[in-house]
């Protein structure tokens, strides 16, 4: 679990530092600290909600392509030859797709992976991805395998990754507002001399502190979605097939790779553990809520 959040946090503090760099490079945007010495905190807000849901939307238009990347998933051409199996899934994703009311279908894939999982992610449901792992195709019989990408479809048809995004936006605009407030502050107790500097250190600091009380909401917010994403499944494949699905899942959840930190939100099944960190709710709690 530690390493998992490690990654996480700074996963998200190299995105914010990363967008205000660029931002720093252009002229006039360091203009909420006056010519008087005095915080414009309009300005501030502004130029703290351009770098917080720049680095948001970035990530939302490029999480397909990196999921792909990272996770080493093969995606599926429904019209080149494919194995039964495949088809099984193709077929699966596209018609619970249909029921769910999604107008394009989703790219289907596998990705290599002894964990019994699957993810859905894109910028768009026009740009959406659902992959499983080859562990879950291996070891699920037929109707869990069904309650699985359910789960995932419900995903999509939410419109959860825009939401995350839209979520984690308005998290790193209150980060970056509230670090440098408190970094402004901090540097009025030294000497004017050393201002710029201990303003700048402090800046970092702080945005990691607020970074990891921020991450809070986040992982507060992805446990909710996935009840909800559990309610979807269930309406799309059946209350049984969905609580088989998760039953299934938590025979295997010790498989769970915890890796990949930035996608991790994304999965059907998380960390066996859970606390104020976790991106699941444990699989107890999701079959109990299920009923």
């Amino acid at each position: 679990m530690g390493k998992r959040i490690f990654y996480f946090l700074l996963t998200n503090v190299l995105v914010l530092a990363t967008i205000t760099i660029i931002f720093t490079l252009i002229p006039g945007t360091w203009n909420y600290i006056g010519q008087d010495g005095q915080l414009h905190l309009g300005t501030l807000l502004l130029f703290s909600a351009v770098i917080g849901f720049t680095g948001s939307f970035i990530s939302l238009a490029m999480s397909r392509w990196m999921a792909k990347r990272m996770m080493g998933v093969r995606v599926i051409d429904p019209n080149k030859e494919m194995s039964q199996r495949e088809r099984e899934v193709v077929e699966k994703v596209h018609r619970l797709s249909r029921a769910a009311g999604l107008m394009h279908m989703p790219e289907v894939g596998i990705y290599d992976s002894r964990e019994v999982n699957a993810f859905a992610t894109g910028a768009t449901k026009k740009r959406s991805l659902v992959a499983v792992s080859t562990g879950l195709l291996y070891e699920m019989d037929d109707d869990a395998v069904e309650g699985v990408i359910a789960h995932e479809v419900a995903h999509i048809s939410n419109g959860d990754m825009v939401t995350m995004t839209l979520l984690q936006g308005v998290v790193n605009t209150f980060v970056v507002f509230l670090a440098r407030i408190a970094a402004f502050v901090v540097s009025r107790f030294v000497k004017e001399e050393l201002a710029p500097i201990v303003h700048f250190i402090a800046i970092i600091l702080f945005q990691l502190v607020f970074s990891i009380l921020g991450s809070l909401v986040v992982f507060a917010y992805s446990r909710h979605r996935e009840f909800h994403a559990d309610r979807g499944g269930a309406d799309l494949a059946g209350k049984d097939k969905m609580r088989h699905a998760l039953e299934s899942l938590r025979v295997y959840s010790n498989r769970v790779r915890g890796e990949e930190t930035s996608i991790a939100t994304l999965k059907i099944n998380g960390t066996k553990k859970t606390s104020i960190f976790s991106t699941h709710p444990s699989l107890d709690e999701r079959i109990d809520r299920l009923v």
